[in-house]
């Protein structure tokens, strides 16, 4: 019975220590999570304070997708010999100079896609590498002197087309002039009343170039492991609402280790002369005219692995 009592008694008393110990722990860890979260406050508040500082802003972060596979004797499907594949690529890059008098804004948007469907069992199956799907590509820069706290007086130069097929058929080159706004920061709204976007195309087409309003509106941030970006580009012609159009492109990315994460990408468009051209062009509608073309919005989409720059 002493040693069953004594055996009992140790026990008990290294129960207590244990949760002594464990009770110690989590209250050192507390405090020293209280520095820590301090110590983070000041950091960020230093880090907001050289961003305001005058200079060059430079940053990009993209988002890479992609999927191979290979069938062999797959009955259940048309194809059943047939290698495929399908990559994408996206990069956001910007590089921003901010002075207390003027500032300098340019950016690069591009999402590339390709796929491939290779039938190893029809001989007659030519489309063997792989072909662009999505293709954008998007450069500007954005001038701009100012003449109060959160406006200034600006220029603009924006360019738009496809790298991987039909380059700078169509393109698009809007300059103009006019205001941004930049209301908080990160933000920037331009309005520029006084644009001229110049459609280049090869041959007879349906493009025209016009005069008319420019209006963007960019979202860029990063907080902790996120990064995103939003675009918005409209141009509003003055000459017929035919040759207005808009882009809104947004990249997402969430960095889960060092570099490297997963992002998300999705864009849509509006514009009735591309509608029209790929109606005649490519449907042989040759009849179709921009009162009876069917302009449905463009999309796209890309998810995958990303990468902060």
């Amino acid at each position: 019975m002493k040693k069953l009592f004594f055996t009992l008694l140790l026990s008990v008393s290294v129960l207590s220590i244990n949760a002594q110990t464990k009770e110690e722990l989590q209250a050192q860890k507390s405090e020293k999570q209280a520095i820590a979260d301090a110590a983070q406050g000041e950091a960020n508040a230093l880090q907001a304070k050289i961003d305001a500082l005058p200079g060059w802003r430079k940053g990009a972060f993209g988002t890479i997708g992609g999927s191979l596979s290979g069938f062999k004797n797959w009955y259940a499907q048309e194809a059943a010999n047939n290698n495929s594949g399908n990559i994408g690529l996206t990069v956001n890059a910007f590089a921003n100079l901010i002075e207390d008098k003027f500032f300098w804004r340019n950016s690069l948007t591009t999402n590339l896609n390709w796929v491939k469907l290779d039938d190893t069992s029809n001989n007659t199956d030519e489309d063997k590498d792989f072909n662009p799907t999505t293709d954008v590509f998007n450069i500007s820069s954005l001038y701009g002197r100012n003449i109060a706290k959160n406006l200034a007086v600006s220029g603009l130069a924006e360019y738009r087309t496809t790298l991987l097929d039909n380059f700078n058929d169509p393109g698009y080159l809007d300059v103009g002039v006019g205001l941004t706004w930049t209301p908080v920061q990160n933000l920037i709204v331009v309005v520029h009343p006084l644009n001229y976007n110049f459609v280049f195309a090869d041959g007879d087409s349906v493009f025209e170039s016009s005069l008319g309003a420019k209006i963007v509106a960019d979202y860029t941030r990063q907080i902790g492991a996120i990064n995103f970006k939003t675009n918005l580009s409209a141009f509003q012609s003055y000459k017929s609402g035919d040759y207005s159009n808009w882009t809104w492109t947004n990249s997402f990315s969430y960095t889960l280790w060092k570099m490297i994460g997963v992002g998300f990408d999705f864009g849509l468009r509006n514009n009735k002369q591309e509608a029209l051209n790929y109606s005649i062009e490519t449907l042989g509608n040759t009849g179709e005219t921009f009162d009876s073309v069917d302009n449905d919005l463009q999309t796209y989409y890309t998810f995958g692995l990303s990468y902060k720059f």
